[in-house]
Parts: structure tokens; sequence; C-alpha cells
């Protein structure tokens, strides 16, 4: 197991922020060792600021030699190097802690997306999975790095300013430093609205992205259908509407980070009239040029810092609203690893017991439903239109919820995982979904092995040989490049490359002709000689060949051999009939 796939299981609560934090703990020691020695080495830079000050106005009274302050500045420069060091530290572990927290986010997301069911995948729209998965991760990792930064590089460094402040003069700390907590007031203010702008531009952003895959998958349709222009126009109403609300969120992110810091910096006013009384030595301290130096740098730099903390709360409630968004998907890491107590190699049976489907409303579709198949049998399922053969077919696979009992070698298969479905249960839908790479990878899909084998069973060897770059050949957006019936048996033969011990066809023949449907289908018997094989079809003129035959009539089923059911069911007989006497007059 890789060490990425290590640090992926070690997520215990996926969907808790913290857990985050718990794995990355040896980089955030390391980021709280320098950054507490480099933020209390800030107070160096005023406090030598004033010694330098004082020491070049006691060279312009007689009192000190240029060497002196040659020496204090060489001091000075020592320890600021030593402070900034620290600085380098604790700016690469803390990266280092915000790019793996990326990574482990994006794995998590992946990982969950890869084992969703297909309703799950199907309500989830492209640009929403988009923005998600590159936006929102960036999102939350950037806000917890600027946390991580900002409880040293503010939090720390403030508790030392306010140290020295108060050493110097509590009074005037506590005068010049009241104007803080109002721009912390205004940036906790301003959280609904920064939470709101940064939602609707994240929705924004979500159509964006969904209009840009729209329009690049399916621009040869629209430009067959000369609605080019259409597609344009509605293209750039999602992109205006896109750029007007990232201006909105990002001008109540940003642009009031100048309003924190003139709040802050408004006491300056005070270390300058009270400060200057102190020089005198008609204020509440007697101070000297060093000191009145010391104490206005570390006001001014304690302000600049006040007013990136306001800050960063805009920048947390932005990272919140993402964090909402993906936590849905931040689910427990399901390990694709190989199972020990099942045994691939030898056949698996199926057998379902009074199964009953509904739709999603609760509205019962089919119920009563049952048969068994073993290893080397071929089962067809048929019946009219909208009888349920899909939706049958998707409850075999473990897509759909279900009453009553499927097992699958002799394990309920609501109790399998989607790794242990898919290493026993092989399915094709009758809408091919190709990938725009080539014929190969379209059948291997990442895997080594022979295709030849494949291509000859779905009887496209031939057609693929003829082809400039053969099997090389790209198949386009969707398979564009291919005709129907190529694309229906190129993702047949992606399941027979794959082909487990079950496999689950649906329609696999419904684009090609007949004759061609009689040469894959004796290709297709020899090829699952071992397997079992669940046919869901509306073309019937194969089921005299199969083994059973599972008709679908008025939300149940009955369940026999096909010169049975011509002659004890009078709508199989009928349909049947209709399509032999139709493919006779084709053919002839």
């Amino acid at each position: 197991m890789s060490s990425t796939n290590q640090n992926i299981k070690q997520v215990s609560q996926p969907d808790h922020i913290l857990s985050y934090f718990k794995m990355e703990r040896w980089s955030l020691t390391l980021v709280t060792i320098s950054g507490i020695l480099y933020n209390v080495g800030m107070i160096a830079g005023p406090y030598f600021e004033g010694r330098l000050a004082q020491c070049l106005f006691d060279i312009m009274g007689g009192r000190e030699s240029f060497s002196a302050m040659l020496s204090l500045a060489v001091v000075y420069l020592i320890v600021i190097l030593a402070v900034q060091v620290m600085r380098c530290v604790k700016r690469f572990y803390v990266r280092r802690f915000a790019n793996n927290t990326s990574r482990n986010m994006r794995h998590m997301l992946y990982n969950s997306l890869v084992n969703m069911s297909r309703d799950e995948l199907e309500r989830e729209s492209i640009g929403t999975v988009m923005t998600k998965a590159v936006s929102d991760v960036d999102a939350c990792a950037e806000g917890m790095r600027k946390f991580t930064t900002e409880v040293f590089d503010t939090g720390v460094v403030l508790i030392a300013y306010l140290a020295m402040l108060f050493y110097y003069d509590w009074r005037l700390t506590l005068i010049s430093c009241a104007f803080t907590p109002v721009a912390y007031f205004i940036a906790g203010r301003l959280k609904h609205r920064v939470t709101q702008y940064n939602g609707t531009y994240k929705k924004s952003a979500e159509r964006l992205n969904g209009a840009t895959m729209d329009r690049v998958s399916n621009a040869v349709t629209y430009r067959i259908y000369s609605c080019d222009k259409n597609r344009d126009l509605a293209y750039e109403g999602y992109l205006r509407d896109y750029e007007k609300c990232a201006v909105a969120a990002n001008f109540w992110e940003n642009t009031m980070q100048p309003l924190y810091h003139i709040i802050s910096m408004c006491g300056v006013i005070f270390v300058l009239y009270l400060g200057g009384k102190n020089v005198t030595g008609t204020g509440w301290s007697n101070w000297n040029i060093a000191a009145f130096t010391t104490f206005l740098s570390c006001f001014a730099k304690m302000a600049l810092k006040s007013s990136k903390t306001a800050k960063l709360f805009n920048s947390v409630q932005k990272a919140q609203v993402s964090w909402a968004r993906i936590k849905p998907l931040m689910k427990e890491y399901v390990e694709q690893s190989t199972l020990s107590d099942m045994d691939f190699s030898a056949g698996a049976s199926i057998k379902v017991r009074d199964l009953s489907l509904r739709w999603e409303n609760g509205q019962q579709v089919l119920h009563g439903i049952s048969f068994s198949a073993q290893p080397g049998q071929i089962i067809g399922v048929t019946g009219a239109v909208a009888s349920g053969k899909s939706m049958l077919g998707k409850a075999l696979l473990g897509e759909l919820p279900y009453e009553g009992s499927i097992e699958v070698d002799e394990r309920e298969l609501r109790t399998l995982s989607l790794y242990e479905r898919s290493r026993l249960l092989s399915y094709l839908g009758h809408e091919p979904e190709l990938m725009t790479e080539s014929i190969e990878e379209n059948i291997r899909l990442g895997e080594k092995g022979e295709i030849a084998r494949c291509l000859k069973t779905v009887c496209l060897a031939d057609e693929i040989c003829k082809m400039p770059q053969g099997a090389a050949t790209s198949v386009g957006s969707g398979g564009i490049r291919l005709s129907g019936g190529q694309q229906a048996r190129l993702a047949l033969a992606r399941t027979c490359y794959h082909a487990r011990q079950i496999l689950i066809l649906d329609d696999p023949f419904s684009a090609v002709d007949q004759k061609t449907e009689r040469e894959i289908f004796a290709n297709l018997r020899l090829l699952a000689a071992d397997r079992i094989v669940i046919l869901i079809s509306h073309r019937l003129q194969l089921f005299p060949q199969l083994d059973h035959v599972l008709f679908l009539e008025h939300g149940t089923s009955v369940l026999s051999i096909h010169s049975a059911l011509m002659r004890g069911n009078s709508t199989y007989e009928t349909l049947y009939q209709a399509q032999a006497m139709g493919g006779a007059g084709h053919e002839e």
C-alpha cells in the first residue's frame, strides 16, 4: 500500500475539521516552536529601533561615538537574521501542512465520489462536482493555512507587543488600543454578509462550470443544429453572473482591510500626544527618545497585525462556506483491498426471492419477483415498455434499494461493499458511456491485457482494423466519432474484457442488426460458459436459446422457458410473433 493511502486511512473522522489538524501534528509542532520564537523575536525590531534612535540622538549631543551605533546595528542585524530564519521554518511547515491537508481532502472527496451510487452521482451535476473538488477544497485548505499562520503571526505577536506596551505605559496602552476591538466588531458584523455572498459565488461557479462542460462536450451537436449563437449567449450570461458574484464576494472579504487598519491606527493620536508628554516629563511615565520610538513603532506594528486579524475572520468565514459544501462528501475511506474471505475464481450463483422495487415517491413498480441462476445459464428479462426491466437490472447491481432478498454467492447483496460487488458483478447499461479516449483505453480502462478477443466477441475487430490508427483511434467526446452500433459494441467489449461472475446486460443489441446480434450472442455464450448472464432486452429473437425467461407484466413476473411462455402467455406470444414477422420481412 502506498504512503498516500496510509495517510488517508489515518483520517479517523473525515467530516471533522480537527481530524486534518491531528494528521499533521508533527508539522504543526514545528510550526508552533518556530512560530513562537519568530513572533516573540518580533519585539526586537521596535526595541532596537528605539535604541538606535537614542544612540543617534546621543551622537548628535556628543555623548556617544559612531562605533557604538555600528556595534548596536550589527547586533540588531544578527538578531533579525535569527528571527527571519525562524520565520522561514514556520512558513515552510505551514505550507507543507496546507498542501498535505489539500491532498488528503481531495483524496477523501474523490473516494467518496467514486463510491457513490448511480442515483447519487446523477443528483450531483458536473459543475457542482468540479467546484467542490477544486475551488471548495482550495478554500478550505487556504482558510486552515491562514488560521494556523495567524495564530502565531497575529496571536502570539500581539501578546508580545501588548506586553511591551504595558511595560512602558499601561495607561497609554489601554487608551490607544481601545480602537482595535471596534475593527473586530465590524468584522464580526460582516460575517453573515461574507457568508451570503460567498455562497452565492460558489453557486454561480457551479453553473459556469456546468455550462463550460456542456459547451465543450456538445459543441458538435450545437454546431450541426446551428445553435452555437444561442449557447454562446447563454454562456455569456453565466460568465457575467459569475463575474458579478465574484466581485461581490471579494469586495466584502478583501476591500475592508484598509478600513480595519485605519480604525486600529486611530490610537496613534494619543500615542503622539501623551507619549510626547512622557518625553517632556509631564506625563504618566518618564521616557527618553528610545522609549518613545520603541512604543510608537510597537504600536504601529500591533495596529497593522490587528487589522489583519479582522480580515482573518472574513477569510475563515469564507472557508466555512466551502467546508459546509464538501462536508457531506467527507465520508469514511473505502479501502480497495483484496478480500481473503471471497473466492472469485469459482462461479457465483444468484437467488432472488420475493423482490419488490419502488420509485423514490414510494409507488411500487415490481413485487414478488423470484428466480435463481447458476453458472453457465443465461436468463432473459423482457416485458412491455416501462415494465421495470432496467430498474430490475440496477437493483441486481445493487444501485437501487429493494425489499425482499437478492443473494449473490450466498451473501445478501445489500451487505456487500461496493468493492465486493464490483468483483462479482459486471453491468452494461442501455446507454453506452464512452470516454474521450482511444478505443483501446475505453476497453481496458487502464488495465493491461489484450483486447483482440473482446473485439472479436462483439464483431468489431474487422471494423477496427480498417481504421487508420486501429485500436488507438480516439472515439471523440462520448464516442461521437463512432456509429451508434459501434458505440454499443465497444461498450459491450469493455464489459466482456472486465467480465465478472455475473453479467447484467441491459439491451446490448438494440443498435445492431439481427445477423450481428446472433453472431455476438454465439460468441458471448462461449465467453460466459462458466458465468451467469442476465440479458435484459425488448428484442426476443434470441429468447428461444435462453435457459429461462423472466417475463414482467402488471408489476410482477412469470419465470419459465420460451416454449412454455409461447403456449401459456398470450401477451408474450403476441410480442414474439410480431417481432418474428417484422424481422422476416426486413431480412427478405
